[in-house]
């Protein structure tokens, strides 16, 4: 980055929000669809939980600590 950049911070639920939008949404935009995504949570965040995921278990499982 240089002089006179513009940087937006964000999380992923933003970045898929803009993605969808072609453009940084609004407050009321965003609070829209972060809604969904909290309502559908468990399903959108099935991915992170690994101890759920039988071929991550069985090689946690297999690790000496």
């Amino acid at each position: 980055l240089g002089r006179n950049t513009n940087v937006y911070l964000g999380s992923a639920e933003l970045a898929a929000i803009c993605s969808r939008l072609g453009r940084i949404p609004t407050k009321e935009e965003y609070m829209a669809d972060i809604g969904v995504i909290n309502a559908n949570g468990e399903t959108i965040y099935r991915y992170m939980n690994f101890d759920q995921i039988s071929d991550y278990k069985d090689v946690a499982d297999s690790v000496n600590a």
